[in-house]
Order: structure tokens, then C-alpha cells, then sequence
């Protein structure tokens, strides 16, 4: 079948003999869909020619493009409606121009790096070229329309790195379709009748999260439609080193839908290269996907890459000439036009013209796309010289020289960028003599000038890390918890428990996912009971696939819910560490606030059993998922009041609950989902004041033992708890705290250097604490492995109450010797 009308499904109807019965389309309009599928072939190809120029003539930095994938991605764009999602990658340049959701002057914006969203909305410079993604927030901070528009969640370089959140895309249209209480959520979806669309390199097959995504698609039955581009190599590793039986959909066949079964997946196939093939395959293909939501996979083989893998280099290094031969005669435009005249179309001179006019509108975007995105840099530039032609000051001979030297060689820079134009003034300021200092004057025009661009330089590239609209999370106000004056004592577990049966049943969109979380109310019951009431959809058994159980809370989070991901250990949070810092934590950045997840981590770590069990890597999170806020409350009190106001704000977040206060008992809240911690202000728990000690989790417990101990002995010790690793002390509550005692310790259960070097440069390099200090600046850790099992491997392995005394108290008998002896 052979369609461009995305609207449609059947209008037009292969017959046996390879010819198409134009029962509902006539002639005048096949030929016109064909042909203008021709055009745009070409003109995805001429673009990827242009761009790799671009890229080894220096205007660009690094290019990777979809040539060779244009007959096969054309066909999936006619199958592709309104409402529909696109998880993808770099390849995918003309099926986003099939779509609709690109043009050949946006794909080059893409390749400069152009920073204005207004000319490049996908990234605005922030990812390489062809990483797309539709513009989800509007600019007042709403959401927009997704059922009225074609959306691709944001591209990410990391092989399989898309399949997670493709999962949760495509669950969300199981969720919307089957729950009558989510219809009114309409903005969002269409009764469920949108299909999520995912793409792959055939080589890509190979990562885990791919196999992770296709079993969890296979099991929970959703329309998830991916599509496998197999060009035969993996950059220079051929596939029959990449997959067994050198073949995906053999590879898969278990995995194969039959008649009868309750899970699996249906598997198509067809060469790259056939036109009618891969049109008839998508359509029916995504019809049933559609309709039934089965996941289906498209094998397409045969394809070529004509420019090879990418601009670092050349595939004729890694291919023989019998294979750089074949991949010419088995080109999708050559086939196609060898189809196209087979069929009696058009003729060659029509062709020829079509491929002409291609050629000129891939030149045409080019070339407007770069002087849009040149214009301004060159307007700085100016802007520079300017006041350098202003100076009236006449410097020391060798400055005037070194100076006119910096501008020169900036004035005919070969490639004119920002980086040369503020180092180049930067430079410029050292040799400015003093003379020059005036009001006014050379220098000072110079600074300001300095300081102007690289605010203007933030908004370009540093900024939205976060959310910093009123959505944002740090905006909401802290409610403290009430209690009856009968409030009873209660295991912590029940607290996290009532919580959370508030928060389901105030907000329908709601819903928590992970290993155990569903029928047993996982594994230390913190969700007893709430499947029963609130639904096996909304508080879901996964199986074990943590990437995928992240994947699909950013699935689900860019479609309107508010997901909960449990990760059932901190140290099982290695297994999706990439998905949580790759994904998650730049979807706002990397889009400059086009997109946002705003999925809530759960999980549990500190002080259990054992090296896989025990386990507190802060280091290895705050350090690698920037982007996301990390919550480590001491309490479930503190643990519930933080996810409250998680789910007021629209930024992702990691939560991680001390394993040892689920049995501990707390004072019960009568407030429950109302009481909300805000992010990043520690609260001070004992005041004190001659040392400052600094902490979090678990540790707060193991501080508080030990500071009742010293303060047997006369040493007053002021406790804080940070509460938030990322923000980390907004109020500069700990810093206060440094003034009036003069020491400082920082004290967790990570390995040496860790998360206590993290506090301590926040603490004593960006707040100034250092300015304070009496006494050198001490760390409390962990050791350098993880901890040992059992009872003795706990305490020889991680710091304990006595670690903490006998730190204090040595830094005391430094300025009290007498009053303090050494204790050994």
C-alpha cells in the first residue's frame, strides 16, 4: 500500500501480481504522492551531503545523518497521525521531514548549533545535529496540546538510549484507553489510540536496554511500534559480530506473537530499498499496533550508507569493493527510481528536474540557515571592535601591539564562533594599561562588556538545568506536619503508607511502578494494601528491568502523568544510572526547556546486609544526574513531606528512604499530603556551639548518639541535617552555623571523598565558609570498599557513633589540651 495521506489507512490495495489497483485513489494522485516521496528523498540526501561539506570545511562541528534510510523512513511517516510519538535517533532526519516536525533549514540550524528555539526548537544548540524533539511546554509554562500535534520526545546520542522511554510513550496510550477516569485527561491523548514510534540501528540491537524494552513491550501488550535500520555494520563490525544468527528478527523469534498467546510481539520485514514493500509492511503493521496495541517490530534490511557512518571518518576504510559496489546498486533512490520508471510513472527528464529542484531547496535552506545563525555572532564582533576603535588612551607599546594582534587574527578568523569572540576580549583586558581604568574609559567599558556576554552566553548555554518557571519545585513553601494531641506512634512504613493513600486518591494521574510494588505492597510494605484500593494500573508490578522501569516513568512523565519509579535498592540504582544521566536528568536542559520529565525516583538505601545491600554511592548520583533534585530524609515524615512537594513542582527527583526507619516509630500527621519540606534547607536539630556537624539519612541518628555522648563531657555540638544533596543549602543554614562555632564536620556513609567533599566545597569554597575556620575541616566516611556483611562487617565497614565522638572530641583537645587528653 502506498500512502502519503497520514489520515488515511486504505487507499490503495497491492494486488498478487506487484500491481496497485487504484480503486480509491486515481492515477493523477498516486503519481503525485509517488513523485513528491521522490522529491523529498533527495532532498533528505543532498542535505546530508551538504551537511558532512559543512562539517569538513570547519562550519560545523561533528555531523551524523540519515542517508541511505530515506525510502524506509518516508513509508513509517505515512502511518505517523496526530498524537502519535516518536522515540528515535540521529538517523531519523527524513522521517522527521515526512512528518511534518522538521524542514531542511531547522535540520541545518540543528547542525550549526543555533541557540534561538525560534529557528532551532528542537535543542536550541544545546545537542549535535538530527537529536530532535517537539517543543512539549509552551512559553507562558503550559503543556501543550499533544493529541492536536505529531511529538518526538527528545533524541539522546547513547546507543538504545530512547528504547526505555519509548516503553513508557507507548504504555501511556494502554493507560489512556483502558481507565474511564483518565478521559477527561483528552490534552494528552485520544482514548489511547496513539501509537509510540521507536527507531534503532540494527547494530544497537545488541545493548540490553534494547532487549529490556522489547520484553517489557512483549509482556505488557502496548503500541509500541519499533523500527530496526540494518545497514548490515555497526560503524566497522560487520552483524554477523553484532547478533546472533546475524539477524534481529531471527534473533527475536521467540519473542514472536502467535495465534492464541497473551503476550509477545509481531515481527515484519522488508528491504530498504522497495518502495511498495515498505509502504504495504507500515501500514499494516501500525494498523494492528494501532487497533490491538501489539507491539510490532520492522526488521528493514538492505540498507545502505552512503556517507558513511558519521564525519570522523570513512566507511571505505572497513568495506570491501564488492560491498561499496552492491550498496551503490542497492541504493533507496536508485531502486526507487528504477521502480518509478518500471512503472511508467514519469520519465527520466521528470526525474532528472525533480532531483534538480531538490538539489536547489537543500542549497537554498543551507545557505539561509547559516547567515541566520552567523548574523548575530557577527553583530558581537562588531560590537567588540566598536569599543576597541573607542579607546582614547594610547597603551604601552608592546600592549598596543599584543592587542591589535588579538583583534586581527579575531577580525579574519576562518570560522567566526562565540568562544573567539569572548576569549579574544578577555585577552584583550591584560594588556589594557592602567590609564585605562577610568570611568568610562577602555577597561571599564571592557568588563562590563565582558561581564554582558557571558550573562547573555548563560541563557544560550547553561541555563534551564532546572525548571525555573512557577512550576518549579523549589518555589514551594514548607507546611510543617500536624499532629493530634492523641497522635500515636506508628512504624515509619505506615507513614509513607497513608501518604501515599492521600496523594492516589487527590490526583488520578498518579502512578508508581517497580519490582514488588503492586500486590505485596513492596518488599518493607510501605504500600500495603494501595493495589487493592487504588487499582493494579496505578500501583504496578514491573519485572526486573530497572533502565526500563525509569523508562517508562519518562515515558509517562512526558505524557501528562506523575509517575513514582521504585528502584527496590540504592544499589540497584547502578543498573539504570545511564538512563537517570543520560535521559532523565537533561531532558529539560538538553532542550532548553522544550521538555519536561518530571518523574520521582524512589528508593531505599543505608545500613542493611552485605556489599549489594547496604550501600550509599551519593557521590556517584549528585555527580552524574545534575538535573534532577536528590531528597535524602532522615525519617519517613521527612520522606513523605518531601515527596509532597515533588509532586507540586514539574522536575524529576531521586528520594532515597533510610532502610532502618521503617520500623522506627514516628509520631503520626493528621495533615496527610498537605505537610511539604522544601527542597534545600537543612534543619538544624541541636544547636551547639562548638562544632558543626553536617549530615543526612541515616546518619543524622548515629550523630545525635554521639553528640548526647559529648555533651556528657562539655563539648556542645550543633546538628544539621542537610535534607537535600541537590539543591544543597539554599539559606546557607550550615554556613551560619560555621560562624559561630569555628569547626566543621562532614560526616556520611560514602567512600572518602564523596558526597563530604561535595558538601565541604559548597560549604567552605562557594559560601566562603573557609573564612571561619579554627580548626581544619574534618570528613567522617565510610571506608574505601563496600560494606561487609553482618553486624561486625557493618560497623569495621561503615562510620559509627564512635568515629563521631572521638573526631569531635580530637579536634577540641587541639585547643583544649588539657581540658580534652588524647584518648589513645
Amino acid at each position: 500500500m502506498i500512502t502519503t495521506n497520514t489520515k488515511s489507512t486504505n487507499n490503495i490495495k497491492k494486488t498478487s501480481d506487484n500491481k496497485e489497483s487504484k480503486e480509491t485513489l486515481g492515477f493523477e494522485e498516486f503519481k503525485n504522492e509517488v513523485l513528491n516521496d521522490y522529491k523529498l528523498a533527495h532532498l533528505s540526501r543532498h542535505m546530508s551531503v551538504l551537511a558532512r561539506r559543512e562539517v569538513l570545511n570547519g562550519k560545523a562541528k561533528f555531523g551524523i545523518f540519515g542517508d541511505g534510510k530515506e525510502v524506509a523512513q518516508i513509508a513509517m511517516a505515512k502511518q505517523f497521525l496526530e498524537g502519535d510519538w516518536r522515540s528515535g535517533y540521529y538517523r531519523d532526519q527524513t522521517f522527521m521531514l515526512a512528518a511534518g516536525m522538521t524542514t531542511p533549514k531547522k535540520f541545518f540550524a540543528l547542525l550549526y548549533g543555533e541557540t534561538r528555539t525560534e529557528l532551532n526548537p528542537d535543542n536550541g544548540g544545546r545537542s549535535m545535529n538530527n537529536h530532535f524533539g517537539t517543543r512539549l511546554i509552551q512559553d507562558n509554562g503550559e503543556w501543550i496540546d499533544q493529541s492536536q500535534s505529531k511529538n518526538t520526545s527528545s533524541d539522546i546520542s547513547p546507543t538504545a538510549g530512547q528504547m526505555p522511554r519509548l516503553t513508557g510513550l507507548a504504555l501511556a496510550s494502554k493507560l489512556y484507553r483502558e481507565q474511564p477516569e483518565l478521559q477527561s485527561f483528552n490534552n494528552y491523548s485520544n482514548r489511547g489510540n496513539e501509537v509510540a514510534f521507536g527507531t534503532i540501528g540494527d547494530a544497537s540491537t545488541s545493548e540490553g536496554l534494547f532487549f529490556e524494552a522489547v520484553n517489557a513491550a512483549g509482556v505488557l501488550q502496548i503500541p509500541m511500534a519499533i523500527s530496526v535500520w540494518d545497514d548490515g555494520y555497526g560503524i566497522s563490525v560487520p552483524v554477523e559480530l553484532q547478533t546472533v544468527k546475524a539477524n534481529i528478527s531471527k534473533a527475536l523469534k521467540g519473542f514472536e506473537k502467535q495465534r492464541g498467546d497473551h503476550s509477545g510481539i509481531l515481527i515484519f520485514e522488508a528491504n530498504g530499498w522497495d518502495y511498495a514493500e515498505l509502504c504495504q509492511m507500515y501500514e499494516k503493521g501500525i494498523a494492528r499496533c494501532r487497533k490491538e496495541h501489539i507491539p510490532v517490530l520492522f526488521h528493514v534490511k538492505e540498507l545502505t550508507q552512503p556517507t558513511g557512518h558519521s564525519t570522523s571518518g570513512s566507511h571505505e576504510r572497513y568495506k570491501s569493493k564488492e560491498r561499496l559496489h552492491w550498496e551503490k546498486e542497492k541504493d533507496c533512490l536508485v531502486q526507487l527510481r528504477r521502480w518509478i520508471l518500471e512503472k511508467n510513472i514519469t520519465d527520466e527528464a521528470t526525474l532528472d528536474s525533480i532531483e534538480s529542484e531538490a538539489k536547489d531547496e537543500a542549497v537554498t535552506a543551507k545557505k539561509e540557515a547559516y547567515n541566520e545563525y552567523l548574523q548575530p555572532i557577527m553583530e558581537e564582533r562588531e560590537e567588540l571592535n566598536a569599543i576597541i576603535r573607542q579607546k582614547s588612551c594610547v597603551c604601552h607599546k608592546s600592549g598596543e601591539e599584543q592587542i591589535n594582534s588579538i583583534v586581527n587574527n579575531l577580525n579574519n578568523a576562518l570560522t567566526l564562533n562565540r568562544k573567539e569572540i569572548l576569549s579574544s576580549a578577555r585577552k584583550i583586558l591584560r594588556h589594557v594599561c592602567a590609564s585605562c581604568e577610568k570611568p568610562g574609559g577602555l577597561k571599564d567599558q571592557l568588563r562590563k562588556w565582558v561581564a554582558r556576554y557571558v550573562e547573555n552566553g548563560h541563557e544560550k548555554y547553561n541555563a534551564f538545568l532546572y525548571d525555573e518557571s512557577a512550576r518549579s519545585p523549589l518555589r514551594i513553601t514548607g507546611i510543617a506536619p500536624e499532629y493530634a494531641e492523641d497522635a500515636p506512634l506508628v512504624p515509619g512504613r505506615e507513614i509513607i503508607r497513608d501518604n501515599f493513600d492521600t496523594l492516589f486518591a487527590n490526583n488520578p494521574r498518579l502512578i508508581t511502578l517497580g519490582e514488588d510494588t503492586g500486590k505485596l505492597g513492596g518488599v518493607n510494605q510501605t504500600l500495603e494494601g494501595l493495589q487493592k484500593k487504588h487499582g493494579n494500573w496505578r500501583v504496578r508490578d514491573t519485572g526486573i528491568h530497572e533502565a526500563t522501569i525509569v523508562g517508562e516513568g519518562i515515558g509517562l512523565a512526558l505524557r501528562g502523568f506523575r509517575p513514582i519509579t521504585e528502584i527496590q535498592y540504592f544499589d540497584y540504582l547502578l543498573y539504570t544510572l545511564h538512563t537517570l544521566s543520560d535521559d532523565l536528568a537533561t531532558t529539560h536542559y538538553r532542550t532548553k526547556g522544550g521538555q519536561k520529565a518530571p518523574v520521582i525516583v524512589r528508593t531505599r538505601g543505608h545500613r542493611l546486609e552485605g556489599i549489594w545491600h547496604s550501600g550509599s554511592p551519593l557521590s556517584m548520583v549528585i555527580n552524574s544526574i545534575r538535573g534532577m533534585y536528590v531528597c535524602v530524609p532522615r525519617d519517613m515524615t521527612r520522606a513523605a513531606g518531601m515527596y509532597n512537594t515533588l509532586l507540586q513542582g514539574e522536575d524529576p527527583a531521586i528520594v532515597i528512604e533510610p532502610l532502618n526507619g521503617y520500623r522506627i516509630r514516628e509520631k503520626q500527621p493528621s495533615n496527610w499530603g498537605a505537610f511539604q519540606i522544601p527542597l534545600g534547607i537543612p534543619e538544624v536539630i541541636k544547636e551547639g556551639t562548638d562544632v558543626t556537624i553536617a549530615t543526612y539519612g541515616s546518619c543524622v541518628r548515629i550523630a545525635a548518639e554521639a553528640i548526647d555522648q559529648l555533651a556528657e563531657i562539655g563539648i556542645s555540638v550543633e546538628l544539621i541535617d542537610v535534607q537535600t544533596l541537590l539543591p544543597f543549602d539554599t539559606e546557607k543554614v550550615i554556613l551560619n552555623s560555621l560562624k559561630k562555632t569555628n569547626r566543621i564536620v562532614f560526616f556520611d556513609e560514602d567512600v572518602p571523598g564523596g558526597a563530604t567533599a561535595y558538601m565541604m566545597q559548597k560549604v567552605l569554597e562557594e559560601q566562603g565558609g573557609f573564612y571561619y575556620l579554627d580548626h581544619k575541616p574534618m570528613t567522617i566516611t565510610a571506608k574505601d570498599h563496600r560494606p561487609a556483611y553482618g553486624t561486625d562487617g557493618d560497623y569495621f565497614s561503615n562510620p559509627n557513633a564512635e568515629d563521631v565522638y572521638e573526631t569531635i572530641y580530637g579536634m577540641m583537645g587541639e585547643a583544649y589540651p588539657d581540658k580534652f587528653p588524647p584518648i589513645y
